[in-house]
């Protein structure tokens, strides 16, 4: 077991790591907090140090492309309605309706997982037994979770160290509460700032197996243990990187421009000032009475002046480059871009193609997820099976990600009628050749067309040999009367 010292030690490492401090700023991007905010403006004063300046306008707006884009991947892999997970055998998809396509508990979770995987680069999810006694899932912010690798090997995880901010105490004192879980039980501790690791008198049992439970109120206690360390991992790459990587730089590059912009309309249209016969003391306080008080005193021997040279701001030039920024931006960082505009004719066909890098990012993340809810399934059929005396395995069940595309409502009305004019069309060329191909021959093709299985209607028809009898009967009372 971990001793109180390791326990601290592995978590001021792993909070130092490359991988978390990337981790971070991908989290504070999607928060909003750019690097613009602690953007500062300097200048060399008189005696040739330079100093911050407080006296010019310095406006920081952080413009949050990576939120909506992060959002968008997270949806629009989740977007569509029949589920995700799909198996052939009806009572087993049942079961796993139950337990996520229509756990809206679940799809909650995962949600926040593929969120905090395209946002951090990899995100967790951990399995608990809920009050039912069934598993349930909830996700873990990847910034709290260290893992404890084996001295031996790289490959296997000894150890799972899962810490998280409980509360602030009197607006400054902090109160981390601790898990470390192994394969068979989990330690739980709580310090207060940076001081002491003490075990959590908040537990009943510490250290706790996995599921602890009585089978009556005040009945005798039992547990039960996973066998392995229940935290499942979603990268959003092989390397962990946030999407955040390839455009940071497109980000700040647009937040500078903008603000730029802004701060050069804030100060009047950057003027220059020129004074003539100054005997002041602080040309800072000239500017700042210029700025406020919207009047300033000169004097000198020969009579003073002040005089401003307006400067025209940079508007076209700072303009397109916001927009070849935002154009970049959803370019790599592979979006769709809702203010294209086009030629006007948004077509099925033009909005499917605008959603072709979307399409793109949302497949290769989706083999990655496929790989993460493959091993959550092990742990669930597993349960399944022990509960209900079945053999269920992982290859009876596959998942299908139906992706939602909006669509132009003109298009789908037009390509509906066109569908059903062609149907039409097929239906009566073959009641035209009914003479030659026979009734029940044109009656299955029909069927076809139509997509009606004719087993299902082939009782319903007239036997043909009583319908011409039919006929034949009534030909012969025509030709009495």
């Amino acid at each position: 077991m971990l001793t109180e010292t390791e326990i601290l030690r592995l978590i001021d490492e792993d909070a130092a790591s490359v991988k978390k401090r990337l981790a971070r700023v991908g989290q504070a991007y999607y928060e909003g907090d750019h690097d613009i905010k602690n953007y500062q403006l300097y200048y060399y004063n008189a005696d040739g140090e330079l100093v911050e300046d407080k006296t010019r306008s310095n406006i920081k707006i952080a413009h949050p492309f990576f939120a909506e884009l992060v959002d968008q991947e997270a949806q629009y892999m989740l977007s569509g309605d029949r589920g995700f997970l799909r198996s052939d055998l009806p009572e087993l998809q049942t079961l796993l309706d139950e337990y996520f396509n229509e756990n809206e508990d679940f799809t909650a979770e995962l949600y926040e997982v593929i969120t905090g995987a395209v946002a951090k680069g990899f995100e967790y999810m951990y399995a608990y037994k809920n009050r039912d006694g069934r598993l349930a899932f909830q996700c873990a912010d990847s910034l709290g979770v260290v893992e404890v690798r084996g001295k031996d090997t790289d490959d296997q995880t000894d150890y799972v160290i899962y810490w998280y901010i409980d509360r602030v105490e009197k607006g400054q004192r902090k109160i981390k509460r601790i898990q470390v879980w192994d394969a068979s039980q989990t330690y739980f501790y709580v310090q207060a700032e940076d001081g002491k690791l003490q075990l959590d008198d908040s537990q009943e049992v510490n250290p706790r197996p996995h599921t602890l439970y009585r089978k009556k109120d005040g009945g005798e206690l039992y547990y039960e243990t996973f066998g392995f360390i229940p935290f499942f991992r979603l990268d959003n790459g092989p390397k962990q990187f946030s999407g955040l990587k390839p455009i940071k730089a497109l980000i700040d590059d647009y937040d500078l421009m903008a603000c730029g912009l802004s701060n050069n309309l804030q100060d009047a249209s950057e003027y220059l000032v020129v004074v003539k016969g100054f005997q002041g003391d602080s040309l800072e306080e000239l500017m700042q009475n210029v700025k406020t008080k919207k009047h300033i005193g000169v004097a000198g021997e020969n009579g003073g002046d002040v005089e401003f040279k307006t400067v025209n701001i940079p508007y076209e030039a700072r303009k397109a480059k916001l927009e070849l920024d935002e154009t970049n931006i959803y370019r790599f960082g592979m979006g769709f871009n809702s203010n294209q505009v086009g030629d006007g004719n948004i077509t099925n066909v033009v909005i499917k193609s605008r959603y072709a890098l979307l399409d793109l990012k949302c497949n290769k993340l989706e083999i990655r997820l496929k790989q993460f809810l493959r091993r959550i399934l092990k742990v669930v059929l597993q349960e399944i099976n022990a509960e209900r005396g079945t053999d269920y395995q992982n290859k009876d069940v596959y998942f299908r990600f139906d992706r939602e595309v909006m669509t132009n409502a003109a298009d789908n009305a037009q390509i509906e009628l066109t569908d059903a004019q062609t149907q039409q069309t097929q239906i009566n060329t073959l009641l035209s050749l009914e003479g030659s191909l026979g009734s029940e021959l044109v009656v299955q093709n029909v069927c076809e067309v139509l997509d009606i299985s004719y087993d299902d209607i082939k009782a319903k028809l007239p036997d043909p040999d009583e319908e011409r009898t039919a006929l034949r009967a009534l030909g012969e009372v025509t030709t009495i009367d």
